[in-house]
């Protein structure tokens, strides 16, 4: 495993991180949850990313129970949570990034995941209704009480991180460092020219997600929906459109002997391809079963694999003239 600064902040994290979006508490117990986390923390993995929102807090729970179980160092791995969304339907309890919210969150938060901090907290998503200077200064505040270390963005436009630093430089507070955006073969928006400001001259780090798209870089919806995929879990019907869409998948199958020729498995393809771009920090991988973090894991092997010719021949099957997140 190697690691990566967070941008520029101090703090380095595994290349490929483990997550427990959808899976944990609705596909993964805490046995399951303890025996996943042992492999990837064993492969060298250090981040576990999690969020409020995620099984309606039962995802945390699960890890930490499972972290608790594990009894590793605690200066050893870092944690994540986010917070938007909330747990409740009050006015001030979803949907928003006010102040109130954002600190009972975190206390709620460290309650389920039996920690007295985590290491990394998120927006995890922009809130139109809140100025954002209110939301950096009570993410200041979480940090100033050492309940977490840096915090940062998800899925946040360019020009609301860009706010955000500034207030926090005009005001000598702590600055968001790291923006969580979706980074696949198919999603590349959130490493645009948009943003290259906010990586390059802001030196943003980023935990992305969603690296195999949701399941259809692995190849495994060519012939449908298998009933053991998260398309076919309940609440996640809005995943059927893409995993059936017959373009996607075409140019899912004409990657397939990119990877074959490269002995890779398909999603360790994908995996090890997010790796490319430099303004990434640690590719967030997520699992339902142990046998599927051994396969995750080895993806590094092929991340020096990929030649200029190789990465030309990706962007020509999915339709891109130039590849525009890097310099």
């Amino acid at each position: 495993m190697k690691y990566r600064h967070l941008g520029k902040a101090g703090i380095q994290v595994s290349e490929l991180s483990f997550g427990s979006w959808v899976t944990f508490h609705n596909q993964a117990g805490i046995e399951s949850a303890v025996e996943m986390m042992a492999a990837a923390y064993d492969a060298g993995v250090n981040f576990f990313d999690n969020a409020e929102v995620y099984a309606n807090g039962k995802s945390e729970e699960v890890m930490g129970a499972a972290l608790k179980e594990l009894g590793w160092r605690r200066s050893s791995y870092l944690v994540s949570t986010k917070f938007y969304w909330g747990l409740h339907k009050g006015p001030n309890e979803r949907n928003t990034l006010n102040r109130k919210r954002l600190i009972e969150g975190i206390d709620g938060s460290l309650e389920r995941l039996q920690l007295d901090y985590v290491d990394l907290i998120f927006c995890h998503r922009p809130d139109p209704t809140t100025s954002i200077e209110e939301t950096v200064w009570a993410m200041h505040s979480i940090l100033e009480k050492g309940k977490a270390f840096y915090w940062g963005t998800s899925e946040w436009a360019a020009a609301e991180i860009v706010a955000a630093i500034e207030i926090a430089e005009r005001h000598h507070l702590h600055k968001p460092v790291m923006e969580q955006p979706v980074y696949n073969l198919f999603e590349r928006y959130r490493f645009s020219p948009e943003y290259k400001r906010v990586y390059k001259d802001y030196g943003y780090g980023s935990t992305t997600w969603s690296p195999l798209a949701s399941g259809l870089l692995t190849g495994k919806y060519v012939g449908g929906i298998p009933e053991d995929s998260r398309a076919a879990l309940d609440g996640y019907g809005w995943l059927h459109d893409d995993m059936t869409d017959k373009d996607k998948l075409a140019r899912v199958a004409a990657l397939e002997p990119l990877a074959t020729e490269m002995g890779a498995s398909l999603a360790q393809f994908a995996l090890a391809w997010c790796l490319q771009n430099p303004y990434v920090s640690t590719v967030i991988t997520g699992a339902s079963r142990v046998e599927q973090v051994h396969e995750n894991m080895k993806a590094l092997e092929f991340v020096d694999k990929f030649t200029p010719e190789i990465m030309a021949q990706i962007d020509q099957i999915f339709g891109i003239e130039k590849e525009d997140d890097e310099d």
